[in-house]
């Protein structure tokens, strides 16, 4: 009686710890099955814009490269990126596009007004 409580122990407990390394293992690739994210803080979305010259400012997660506009753009180490764009008068497009080690993209598309 006593050996197969031992034995009904031994397999609980060797279920809990594989149960507790599975999630674990979950919580720490939640950031790989993501993808990668894009958030741009300014400007915003149909902001109207006095000046022609505009810094484009948000945050990368999960990236291996960015673009703004198919040119290269730097992140730092926390993903910040900062980036000064000229504007031409009127109605402007502006495509971030990144991409994670896996290929996966994800493109945030921002619509500016100069006047």
């Amino acid at each position: 009686m006593e050996w197969e409580n031992r034995r009904l122990l031994r397999f609980a407990l060797l279920i809990i710890t594989g149960l507790g390394m599975a999630g674990y293992a979950l919580f720490e690739a939640r950031f790989l099955i993501q993808g990668p994210v894009v958030t741009i803080d300014t400007p915003r979305n149909g902001q109207s814009v006095s000046v022609p010259l505009v810094e484009i400012a948000g945050k990368a997660k999960n990236i291996s490269d960015i673009t703004l506009n198919d040119r290269k753009i730097f992140v730092d180490e926390q993903g910040y990126f900062h980036e000064q764009l000229l504007l031409f008068y009127g109605y402007n497009i502006l495509t971030l596009t990144a991409h994670d080690r896996f290929g996966r993209e994800t493109q945030k598309v921002l619509e500016l007004v100069y006047q």
